[in-house]
């Protein structure tokens, strides 16, 4: 498990901003040390152990691009058609068994190797054959065209993939491309999830007229395994101190992370505040990021504890900016902030200074082709309806006071926030 000092979180400031925590989390969350090695078509996912240097090139051989005729380029004029007698034909995965004649060209197909000599291709839709068999080339093509040379794509002995790397489709690809069939990586960061209120209850369970089916653990168990991360359900603990006090105990041993969703505000019956502290340490952030202003973290016998808002888009919100990074960091992979695309704001809106705000836009493309972003229509970080009938949020620095429709802004989809 991850062991951390009980004040590696400290921080003395009244506020936190977004970029602070982030930076806090990266520099002093140590990654796990297991490493495991899984098949190549179970590593979608996972993250690198080691870095990759290319162990042949690619391609590994000079060949063609297209289906065609192979040439010597010293062997075309200029400016004028060439005719050049057909001596060979060479198919994907055959060996070139002998060089190109002077004079000569070579019937060839995509992916087959270059015979020696031969250092251009003419597309096959470029060519005609004449009555006695001959290619008739047109002019004009340049030496080396539709050929890949050797190492064209990557040289041998050149990084590859780096440790660290968020395993995707395109990275086993590359790996496949290498003969690789294993690869060396990280365990999965074990993270415990529960919900605390006594307003709660699970689907399927009896719901009082006063109480609410839990939702928010459900979101983050998703957004977690998301992330790659084995998650284990505790459910939802009563608001009682000692009942918290010891379920945080027992499980912060066992996992990397212990995540929560309510009871990190400072009400009379918000208890998680002081469970944690009668069991470890904990640093209460009250983050610059509107929604999501109460977000707890602390150390538990070594394991951090993150606790989330109760509110659904406020937890939402500051588990991609605070949950996302840490796991990242834990999992010893690079981090990958979401990159804001630029869009037009078709909408007004004020904010104070000094606090970051994330409002829930959805995306249309305007009459001049331009993307537009629309706000949902009603504020309230409980809206559920909120973060499901819209695509992204707009995010709005610490510096800006309004927005006016036609302004330029960040727009940050759904689907990079989760992933």
């Amino acid at each position: 498990m991850a062991q951390l000092s009980d004040d590696c979180f400290a921080f003395g400031g009244p506020l936190m901003s977004v970029d602070d925590a982030v930076g806090l989390i990266a520099a002093r969350v140590t990654p796990v040390q297991e490493i495991e090695t899984v098949d190549l078509k179970n590593a979608d996912g996972r993250v690198l152990a080691a870095a990759i240097a290319a162990p042949l090139p690619l391609p590994p051989f000079t060949n063609s691009a297209v289906d065609g005729y192979a040439v010597r380029s010293s062997d075309l004029s200029g400016g004028t058609e060439q005719r050049l007698a057909v001596a060979g034909r060479i198919q994907a995965g055959a060996s070139a068994y002998a060089p190109v004649e002077v004079g000569h060209a070579v019937r060839i197909f995509t992916g087959a190797p270059m015979p020696e000599g031969a250092d251009t291709v003419f597309m096959q839709e470029d060519v005609q054959l004449d009555e006695a068999g001959r290619v008739m080339l047109p002019p004009g093509l340049k030496a080396g065209a539709n050929v890949r040379p050797a190492g064209e794509d990557i040289a041998a002995g050149t990084l590859a993939l780096q440790a660290g790397q968020r395993l995707r489709p395109q990275h086993v690809a590359l790996a496949a491309a290498f003969g690789l069939t294993q690869l060396e990586v990280r365990r999965r960061i074990r993270v415990a999830v529960f919900s605390t209120g006594n307003e709660l209850v699970s689907p399927g369970a009896f719901r009082a007229a006063a109480q609410l089916f839990d939702s928010n653990r459900f979101m983050l168990m998703a957004m977690l395994r998301r992330l790659g991360c084995e998650v284990s359900d505790l459910g939802i603990l009563p608001d009682d101190r000692a009942s918290l006090s010891s379920a945080l105990k027992q499980v912060a041993g066992a996992h990397d992370l212990v995540l929560t969703s309510g009871g990190v505000s400072t009400g009379e019956e918000d208890h998680v505040k002081a469970g944690v502290e009668s069991v470890g340490r904990l640093v209460l952030w009250r983050m610059a990021i509107k929604p999501g202003r109460p977000v707890a973290m602390g150390i538990i016998d070594g394991t951090p504890l993150i606790g989330l808002p109760g509110n659904p888009v406020a937890s939402f919100v500051t588990f991609v900016h605070v949950v996302r990074p840490t796991v990242l960091a834990l999992a010893g992979a690079l981090q990958e902030a979401p990159v804001p695309l630029p869009v037009r704001a078709a909408f007004a809106y004020r904010k104070k200074t000094g606090r970051r705000e994330y409002v829930r836009v959805s995306l249309r493309k305007a009459a001049d082709g331009a993307l537009e972003a629309i706000k949902f229509p009603r504020e309230g970080a409980g809206l559920l309806s909120s973060l499901v009938d819209t695509d992204g949020l707009v995010e709005l620095g610490e510096e800006l006071t309004q927005i006016e429709p036609g302004a330029s802004v960040g727009f940050l989809g759904y689907a990079s926030l989760m992933s």
